[in-house]
């Protein structure tokens, strides 16, 4: 038996560290993460390349499994094996990671590619003269026009009288109509 300090007066009898034959001897260690780490990264990443035929994937998966490790060392140093908990990780990442791809492949197979043809020159011409349009006009001019609500509704909405909204679809029409017949004379002449 162990006996270790874990605070002030604290003394516990703990089992030491079997050792067990694990990843070319790295499972018996002592309680440095960076010993363990140096002696345990090579040979498992040579068993994950063994798995993935990935080399990248591979230092990934244990790279991950390892980052993993590091919070819970203090348990898994007590372990018989750490080496097969982090190898056990490390292929469960790259399992993950396969399921991940295999997904996103099956997805994109049945995915449709919609092609969306860019607005016309009218729609362009009209976005930009209703661009210009004093915010109150404009807004009933698209609620009217483009939302379908009467000039009820937009009265309410808009907290105004029903003239006032009138008086605001007249006045953007007005200007609409000016823009939209400067902006085709202005192509004409160019």
């Amino acid at each position: 038996m162990m006996v270790r300090t874990h605070g002030p007066g604290d003394t516990r009898e703990e089992p030491p560290p079997t050792v067990a034959e694990g990843v070319g001897g790295v499972d018996n260690v002592g309680d440095s993460f960076e010993e363990f780490y140096a002696a345990a990264f090579q040979p498992l990443m040579l068993q994950l390349y063994a798995y993935t035929a990935d080399i990248d994937q591979a230092r990934d998966a244990v790279q991950e499994a390892f980052s993993r490790a590091w919070p819970r060392w203090n348990k898994l140093v007590h372990y018989d094996r750490p080496a097969a908990w982090i190898r056990t990780v490390a292929m469960n990442v790259a399992r993950s990671r396969w399921r991940r791809l295999r997904a996103a492949r099956a997805h994109a197979r049945f995915r449709r590619d919609d092609v969306t043809e860019g607005p016309s020159p009218d729609r362009v011409a009209l976005a930009r003269a209703l661009a210009t349009l004093p915010e109150k006009q404009r807004r009933a001019i698209v609620l009217f026009h483009v939302a379908d609500l009467s000039i009820t509704e937009i009265a309410d909405q808009e907290g105004a009288a029903t003239g006032t909204v009138k008086s605001w679809l007249h006045r953007g029409r007005a200007a609409l109509a000016t823009a939209l017949s400067d902006s085709g004379t202005e192509e004409t002449n160019a």
